[in-house]
């Protein structure tokens, strides 16, 4: 049955309902209808929550306008676009920016064809929906639904058909698509597809005039109200291949596009001047557009398009490093063999695009030398793709070959094999807060409320570079500042904090994140991405949608209630010591609520408490943190980021940078293994070193102690050499060893320097049992003495073994013959006498 998806379903299939939102940011779940014609004007909903001061959508890319907003209720607002007749055909994305904050990313479809409405019913093949040709249908495919649609055509007419549905990343939706002749003859289907993933088309050149109906449903016989589609349905074409798969950067070349039923098509396109990772070619033709396109390499390398009858080394196509190598598989067990010339000690990246492009090649690469033995190869590589690296050994000329992993092949196993010079690259972005989905965007944007603070944590990954970087915005909105420290050559994150004047005026847009070398002599590339996913789904939480992003969003908001300081620590965090951060809170007037704190980053070698609280009505909390014993002797700058509900939802703020200063420890001590018995008395000595002079008293406090076991704290002076605690064990101090170590507390300037050091093990032993007097017993003088009867002088014979006995009368029988005497017979045994 057709019918309308619920507000409340849509949130709960993408994952994102408004009240799991962790900022006071707007949250954007989902934009309805899921897409529209180019060169039209289009009303579209935008489905959320905290929506109510919305004030802007922002566009990520060019040719679609917003002409008007509307706030319908705190969940929707009707958004009125614009779409300009060359917008890209594709996947647009888009945030809100309310007064308070910036939404997630959510995308919406630009097509080529008018739109159509699904009506019911059409889950019959006998009643299928009458439409026209080269229209876009918009359904939904509920449970054990199948939708049918019929079309006239004409003998020798193309008919295709491409579907959007998993793509739209609204649900798990694998869509299944068909076309039929009226006699129920399938004579084309489509289910999944390299280029276009678990959404599936198909194609075909009809065999004569008349009615042909085309069939949609789950591939599963699945469905429910969230399965949406964008079925179209035309006699555009539809190849599903495409040489070359790249260009030079603002070159028009001519491509072959391969695959469509109705034959090979060249065409020439013109490419971007700047690489875009969006950029796709779309076969076209006078009947229409192909709706998905391909994927399409820009590169500054020359191509090189195979001959053809490059089989073997013999007749491999020949190049020049860098450049491009394009062919296709053409045919199963097929092997393409390239060469190239290339000068010793130049190093290359050989990338083989063919699945990334939307082929179904799944490669193998190989280079081998001029006769072509192999030197090395590559099957995956992060994916069913090949790569590997290689430096030139000598001056010469080298053989590329390259092949299907299955030994498949076919008209459509086209790939792009790149050899390009190793170049630096930095790719910039801010960390998910939870690693763990894929689907988080929460504080992946940045608002900073009107005089006051915000932190976020930036990521840059090299490549091909370990250099420190300078970390940037690309324009900051008027009245914001960032404070950042320079990014070092072994770290690959930093915190941010930017403030916002009092004055600053509330506004925003998308902007990137930059990372620049601090000598303006070596520039580094940059980029920034961020890839939200849309649909989640087994086995192993596996990523059906998604969708790569270039810019991040930056917003003045409106002022936060509340603002949070750090108390800039006056002493050391010494390595395996702690200390207590003191935060404290500035509240507006009328907000008592309770602040939650975070420490947005936690340096290498230490730890701080995940989170602590103000309680409502107070200014202050604690957070602790310690040093790892092995934690490095420096200076680190981090902030605390803290939230709190001010009745509009949660609102996020923070600290300025602080400094943490991790050095050794003030103390050291030695102690020696002591011992004592359970109700005893003992002590344990300790030898002091001091690495850094302190004035006053260190108090010095045994830790680990066991239960009934007690001491003092001991004094110490920066001039004392070792002391001794005093050990007092009870009678029922459990026995055994116990690990104990000295906790060291210097105060300085009213704050505290607490390190742990020592660490011995404490024996506490049982006591002997004490050694009992024998007592004679008291005898009365009136008894007679009995005087015990001596012992038989006789001593009783010892019973022999059979085996002894057996052995003295060999020894009789050995005498008596020696003696020239008779053998005496062997004694017969008596059975042994009862006592």
């Amino acid at each position: 049955m057709r019918r309308l998806i619920s507000f409340a379903f849509a949130l709960c299939a993408l994952g994102i309902l408004a009240g799991q939102s962790s900022a006071a940011s707007p949250s954007l779940g989902g934009i309805q209808p899921r897409g529209a014609q180019r060169g039209t004007e289009a009303v579209l909903t935008f489905q959320g929550g905290r929506l109510t001061d919305a004030q802007e959508v922002l566009v990520y890319y060019p040719g679609i306008a917003v002409k008007k907003l509307e706030v319908v209720n705190d969940a929707a607002l009707k958004v009125t676009v614009t779409i300009a007749p060359d917008c890209r055909l594709g996947e647009h994305a888009f945030r809100i920016r309310t007064a308070s904050g910036i939404s997630e990313v959510r995308t919406f479809w630009v097509g080529a064809l008018p739109v159509v409405e699904e009506v019911e019913p059409n889950s019959e093949f006998d009643k299928p929906q009458p439409i026209p040709l080269n229209v876009t249908v918009h359904g939904i495919v509920q449970a054990e639904d199948q939708d049918y649609f019929v079309v006239e055509c004409k003998k020798g007419q193309r008919l295709s058909v491409e579907v959007e549905g998993m793509r739209l990343g609204v649900a798990f939706f694998d869509p299944y698509v068909a076309i039929l002749d009226s006699k129920r003859f399938e004579l084309v289907t489509g289910d999944d597809s390299p280029t276009a993933n678990q959404d599936g088309g198909c194609s075909v050149v009809v065999p004569a005039d008349g009615k042909y109906i085309v069939q949609i449903r789950e591939s599963a016989f699945g469905g429910n109200g969230a399965c949406q589609y964008r079925l179209h349905i035309g006699n555009f074409p539809r190849p599903t291949a495409v040489v070359p798969a790249g260009g030079k950067p603002g070159e028009e070349l001519e491509v072959t596009f391969l695959g469509d039923p109705a034959g090979p098509i060249k065409q020439k396109v013109k490419l971007p001047a700047v690489a875009d990772d969006h950029f796709r070619v779309h076969c076209t033709t006078p009947e229409g557009i192909h709706p998905n396109g391909f994927k399409f390499r820009v590169a500054n390398i020359p191509n090189v398009i195979e001959s053809g009858a490059n089989i073997n080394i013999a007749t491999a196509t020949a190049g020049v490093a860098p450049c491009a190598f394009n062919g296709v598989v053409a045919k199963p067990a097929e092997v393409d063999y390239f060469k190239f010339t290339a000068k010793k000690g130049e190093t290359y990246d050989f990338h083989c695009y063919a699945r990334r492009l939307g082929s179904p090649l799944d490669p193998i690469l190989y280079i081998g030398n001029a006769a072509g033995a192999t030197i090395t190869g590559n099957d995956d590589s992060g994916g069913p793709d090949s790569y590997f690296r290689y430096t030139i050994p000598a001056d010469g000329e080298y053989t590329l070959w390259v092949q299907d992993h299955l030994k498949k092949g076919g008209p459509d196993y086209f790939y792009r094999i790149e050899l390009t010079p190793v170049a630096p690259v930095t790719t910039t972005t801010i960390p998910r807060v939870d690693g763990n989905n894929p689907a988080n965007q929460d504080r992946q944007t940045i608002t900073v409320p009107k005089g006051g603070r915000y932190a976020t944590l930036v990521v840059a990954s090299r490549a091909d570079f370990g250099g420190p970087l300078n970390i940037g915005i690309e324009k900051l909105p008027p009245g914001v500042t960032l404070t950042a420290e320079q990014m070092e050559a072994g770290l690959t994150l930093i915190p941010v904090v930017f403030e916002a004047k009092p004055d600053a005026v509330i506004g925003g847009y998308l902007t990137t994140i930059t990372a620049t070398h601090p000598d303006p002599k070596t520039p580094i590339p940059f980029k920034t991405s961020f890839d939200p996913a849309f649909v989640i789904n087994q086995p192993g939480q596996t990523v059906y949608t998604r969708h790569y992003v270039d810019r991040t969003a930056i917003a003045v908001g409106e002022a936060a209630p509340y603002s949070i300081e750090v108390i800039e620590p006056k002493v050391p965090l010494v390595q395996n010591g702690s200390f207590n951060l003191r935060i404290v809170a500035k509240r507006a007037p009328g907000f008592t609520g309770p602040i939650t704190v975070f420490p947005l980053w936690t340096p290498p070698g230490l730890g701080i408490q995940g989170s602590a609280t103000i309680p409502a009505g107070q200014t202050e909390c604690l957070l602790p943190m310690n040093a790892a014993p092995s934690a490095a002797v420096r200076k680190w700058k981090t902030a605390v980021h803290a939230v709190a509900d001010a009745g509009k939802g949660p609102v996020w703020t923070s600290s300025q940078l602080f400094t943490i200063d991790v050095t050794a420890p003030v103390v050291s001590l030695t102690m020696e293994r002591p011992a004592v018995e359970q109700g005893a008395n003992t002590q344990l000595f300790c030898k002091v070193a001091v690495t850094t002079p302190f004035e006053g008293k260190a108090k010095v406090t045994l830790i680990g102690l066991p239960a009934k076991t007690t001491t003092q704290v001991i004094e110490i002076t920066k001039d004392m050499k070792e002391f001794a605690f005093p050990i007092v064990a009870d009678k029922t101090s459990p026995a055994g060893p116990h690990n104990v170590f000295a906790q060291v507390v210097i105060e300085r300037g009213g704050e505290l320097i607490t390190g742990n050091t020592g660490g011995t093990q404490l024996r506490i032993d049982v006591p002997l049992p004490p050694k009992v007097a024998v007592v004679p017993p008291k005898v009365d003088p009136k008894t007679p003495v009995v005087v015990p009867k001596p012992p038989d002088p006789k001593t009783p014979e010892k019973r022999l073994t059979r085996l002894e006995k057996l052995r003295l009368e060999a020894e009789e029988r050995e005498k008596a013959a020696a003696a020239g005497g008779t053998t005496p017979p062997p004694k017969k045994e008596e059975p042994p006498k009862k006592p």
